[in-house]
């Protein structure tokens, strides 16, 4: 039977852990840090540490040994914050099995290289592009663990492999499409989480509809720009990696990164939201990565210029409105 090695027991890892257990293609084994997660998932079938009372497959085991999960993984899900990634599989690589599958549930970009979670992957377990796998989509943890419908693509370069993850992925209540734009669906990702700290900011600031809808709009023209300028082909920003993962992150107050956003345009100072933040808000940190990435390429990118001036130069949210809406733009159709 197929084995997969889910690396990271937060609340995506675990989710993601469980639809496999529930499409019942695989075996499936969790590893996780904490031994009383690990416990608590191997006796009782729940991670109380992220979804206290909520009932996980019977068949999902869990171990607190990298190794012991690793071993003989025919797909290594990599689910831990992206900044840790490089860290993290540098100390797995040996444990990795020759033929082994990478999936990357992460959405970042990583700071000082500005590269995507699937690049470090290949540079540093040495698994070739073609064995490495994305997934992202409109993909709120919570929703997924409570077994609510949902969608996800699962993007690889060597299509068959994307339809390999895509076979043990399928359940009654989660549907995974394929593509081989890996580019376009990992940017997706990581952009959107900028974008869902503007957002989160202008909600905290008591702005409407019509400020949260430009945002999200306008944001999906900065997450364009940025991925075709690497090559992405822009329709898969359309589809559910980009528009369907960008209105759920920005929309949700189940996301993040949302949330964040949304404590500091109340009045809170940075330091404080993070003191209270107990999950990583992927799009704080990415969005330095992500804005060096756009200057590398010439891509126009003013709504991720504001979030790095909040996040990391101490512009004030209302310093951050003013200096958006009164930038001179380029000409554009149809205001995207």
């Amino acid at each position: 039977m197929t084995k997969v090695a889910v690396m990271g027991s937060g609340s995506w890892g675990t989710a993601f852990a469980n639809v496999i257990a529930d499409a019942g293609a695989a075996e499936v084994v969790v590893y996780g840090r904490r031994s009383a997660v690990v416990d608590a998932i191997n006796q009782r079938h729940e991670n109380p540490a992220y979804f206290p009372g909520m009932a996980l497959n019977p068949a999902l085991t869990a171990t607190a040994d990298a190794a012991k999960a690793l071993a003989e993984a025919d797909f290594v899900v990599l689910a831990v914050p992206s900044q840790t990634l490089r860290d993290n599989l540098a100390a797995w690589r040996e444990h990795i099995s020759g033929e082994a599958v990478l999936v990357s549930l992460m959405k970042g970009v990583e700071l000082g290289t500005c590269r995507r979670m699937s690049e470090v992957a290949t540079e540093v377990s040495g698994v070739p592009a073609d064995r490495v796998a994305v997934v992202s989509g409109p993909n709120l943890a919570r929703e997924i663990a409570e077994r609510q419908p949902a969608t996800a693509v699962m993007a690889c370069r060597h299509e068959p492999t994307a339809v390999r993850l895509q076979d043990i992925c399928k359940s009654a209540y989660f549907r995974p499409y394929t593509a081989t734009d890996v580019v376009g669906v990992e940017l997706g990702g990581a952009v959107k989480n900028v974008i869902a700290l503007a957002v989160g900011v202008a909600v905290g600031m008591g702005f409407g509809d019509n400020a949260q809808a430009s945002l999200i709009t306008r944001g999906l023209a900065e997450t364009v720009r940025l991925a075709v300028s690497l090559g992405a082909d822009e329709h898969t920003l359309a589809g559910l990696a980009g528009l369907g993962d960008l209105v759920a992150t920005c929309g949700s107050p189940l996301s993040r990164n949302r949330t964040f956003g949304e404590k500091l345009g109340s009045g809170m100072t940075l330091e404080e939201v993070v003191a209270e933040t107990s999950q990583t808000a992927e799009g704080v940190k990415s969005s330095e990565s992500v804005l060096e990435l756009a200057r590398r390429t010439g891509a126009e990118m003013p709504i991720t210029e504001a979030v790095v001036a909040m996040m990391h130069h101490d512009l004030s949210p209302a310093e951050a409105l003013a200096a958006f809406m009164s930038r001179r733009s380029k000409p554009e159709r149809y205001g995207f």
